[in-house]
């Protein structure tokens, strides 16, 4: 199935999801960067990451739920697509706990602030990696002809077309 939002032709979803996951990784990598050389500094660029990453987070949303919505019921591509959506809403809500609890000292985050941030970017690993297989293997949002049931990349199973 093709998606449903585009913006010249191209899924909007899949244009916008760039930015929080890029975004909310280098958060943890500057947040690493700071514990390992004690540097204050580190950790208020990673304050700020995290909220342009949450910020663009919740504007690929509601793209990826108007696709979700066409996705066939029954399917596994459905299932997939809740278990994304509903894991990268625990990775925005964690990440944004994680960055109201900066606020008021950006450069010395409190372990729980840290926690969040590292628990939460695990989280968006595991759901990048179902987005990809939304996209990649069951061609949802780019063909109208996808294999919404098409076995998981992990399997040596092959999709039949």
């Amino acid at each position: 199935m093709e998606s449903r939002a585009k913006l010249l032709g191209h899924p909007i979803h899949q244009m916008l999801i760039v930015f929080p996951l890029g975004l909310l990784a280098m958060a943890v990598i500057f947040d690493l960067i700071a514990l390992v050389r004690a540097q204050g500094y580190w950790s208020e660029i990673a304050y700020w990451m995290i909220a342009a990453g949450v910020l663009t987070g919740l504007l690929a949303a509601p793209f990826g739920f108007i696709d979700w919505l066409a996705i066939p019921s029954g399917t596994r591509a459905k299932r997939i697509g809740a278990l994304h959506g509903i894991g990268n809403v625990l990775v925005v809500l964690m990440f944004g706990a994680s960055w109201m609890m900066r606020c008021d000292q950006p450069r010395t985050p409190e372990t729980l602030a840290l926690t969040l941030s590292f628990v939460a970017g695990g989280i968006a690993l595991f759901t990048g990696w179902l987005g990809g297989e939304l996209v990649d293997r069951l061609a949802v949002g780019v063909d109208e002809g996808a294999h919404v049931d098409a076995p998981s990349s992990l399997s040596a199973r092959r999709v039949r077309s």
